[in-house]
């Protein structure tokens, strides 16, 4: 007897909120590129008032180096989706595994673009408390973590785990994606606009990713972790 069809998929939320997204991450590079003067003078209001505490409060500034630059750097962050990804290749996942990758590969792909692209300078100090290189739009710390915790909450729901697991981890992934941010605009080497680009942008990575490989990764596409390996999409 023929096995029963597989349930329809849900319809996916995912694409409109990668359009709701993409409205404000748009506005903001337009402004951005376009230099808009209220944005600028902004920026620049920010960057003052937080340069100057930095340089006040020592021990804080050593504290936002230590986690910008190890707890909560680029390399980090793609060192753990790399974790993720060769766990996903040994329980056979292995468009799972692609997708992550994948995304991660893209999501770099377009941060190193858009740097090149718009060329903004980064804040400039006669008494840096740290530096930086390259372009300053998106920053690249913002759109990183944006993209590595949202991915891999996203996984954390697809494979069931329990609430609380999902809390800590949301929890975890907030204060990461904001602290970041955060401190880049006191270590004073990012516009307070470049952050926000890279939350926004790494937020619509996340979602169109979420949406191509709810619309074309073959089913089951839901896998669960007491399920046979050989199951696992």
């Amino acid at each position: 007897m023929d096995s029963a069809p597989p349930p329809p998929r849900p319809a996916s939320r995912a694409p409109r909120a990668a359009l709701l997204l993409a409205v404000p991450s748009l506005l903001l590079l337009v402004l951005v590129s376009a230099e808009w003067q209220p944005l600028l003078t902004l920026d620049g209001d920010v960057a003052r008032t937080t340069h100057r505490w930095a340089v006040e409060h020592r021990g804080a500034t050593d504290v936002a180096r230590v986690l910008t630059d190890w707890v909560w750097d680029p390399w980090t962050m793609r060192a753990l989706c790399t974790v993720v990804i060769l766990w996903l290749a040994g329980q056979r996942a292995w468009w799972l595994a692609l997708w992550l990758a994948g995304t991660c590969l893209a999501a770099s792909i377009v941060q190193q673009g858009m740097k090149a692209a718009v060329g903004r300078d980064r804040p400039r100090w006669p008494d840096p408390v740290d530096s930086a290189h390259y372009a300053s739009f998106p920053s690249g710390h913002a759109m990183t973590a944006a993209v590595a915790c949202g991915l891999l909450l996203w996984l954390a729901r697809l494979y069931g785990l329990g609430a609380t697991v999902r809390r800590a981890g949301l929890a975890v992934a907030v204060v990461s994606v904001v602290g970041v941010g955060l401190t880049r605009v006191w270590l004073g080497v990012h516009w307070a606009s470049d952050v926000v680009a890279g939350w926004l942008l790494g937020a619509l990575t996340v979602t169109v990713a979420i949406a191509l490989y709810e619309r074309y990764a073959p089913a089951p596409r839901r896998p669960v972790l007491d399920e046979p390996a050989g199951t696992r999409a």
